[in-house]
């Protein structure tokens, strides 16, 4: 239930059933909008399945091996190189950082 003021969350395409109850709009049923039925469902890629992700709203799920934007990756993603990538770099500017500004420090 909405005031009368709005709409329902994504618009009342999205609701199977949209009624005036006192002051407020009813929003029931919400509508699959991976099915293609009636209106073009956004387009996942090939590599992915389309899942509802709230009224009016999809997310693509990538298929089995693939991952990363638009599902375009295949294999899995290299956790270890970028952890380990990641880590260094941060340690580098932490040494970086506490050899140049060490000096200012004061002592009691």
């Amino acid at each position: 239930a909405v005031p009368l003021a709005l709409e329902c969350p994504g618009g009342s395409s999205t609701w199977e059933e949209v009624t005036m109850h006192r002051s407020s709009w009813l929003c029931q049923g919400q509508r699959n909008p991976c099915n293609s039925s009636g209106e073009l469902a956004w387009p996942c890629p090939e590599n992915a399945a389309c899942a509802p992700d709230g009224p009016g709203l999809i997310q693509c799920l990538c298929d089995g091996p693939f991952h990363g934007y638009k599902c375009l990756r295949e294999g899995a993603f290299p956790v270890l190189p970028f952890c380990g990538i990641l880590g260094a770099v941060t340690l580098a500017l932490a040494l970086l950082l506490w050899g140049t500004q060490r000096r200012k420090a004061k002592t009691p």
